[in-house]
């Protein structure tokens, strides 16, 4: 049904990617709560990744867009936030 259905695809997407999004919310939570230079490296890099991950985004839609194929923005917009998310997850859990 999804292979022929793209927002049934893209629904899907979107609520893995908030799935996973509350993991990393949680894990960065008790990061900030054990204090010291290690949440302020977190809470520094928090923010430099999502600024660098909305100007990539925005690329890869303007391209889309101006390639004629507008259509596979949004859900190249969440396989691009869920790569990143997936990645935060990996390295929280690995020195959690």
């Amino acid at each position: 049904m999804t292979r022929h259905n793209p927002w049934v695809r893209l629904t899907l997407d979107s609520l893995k990617l908030a799935a996973e999004s509350q993991t990393v919310i949680g894990l960065r939570m008790l990061k900030f709560a054990g204090g010291g230079t290690s949440a302020a490296a977190e809470a520094e890099l928090m923010v430099t990744e999502k600024v660098r991950a909305v100007q990539e985004i925005q690329a890869v839609i303007l391209n889309n867009v101006m390639g004629g194929s507008g259509r596979l923005a949004p859900g190249k917009a969440v396989a691009h936030y869920r790569r990143k998310v997936r990645a935060n997850r990996r390295r929280l859990t690995r020195t959690s």
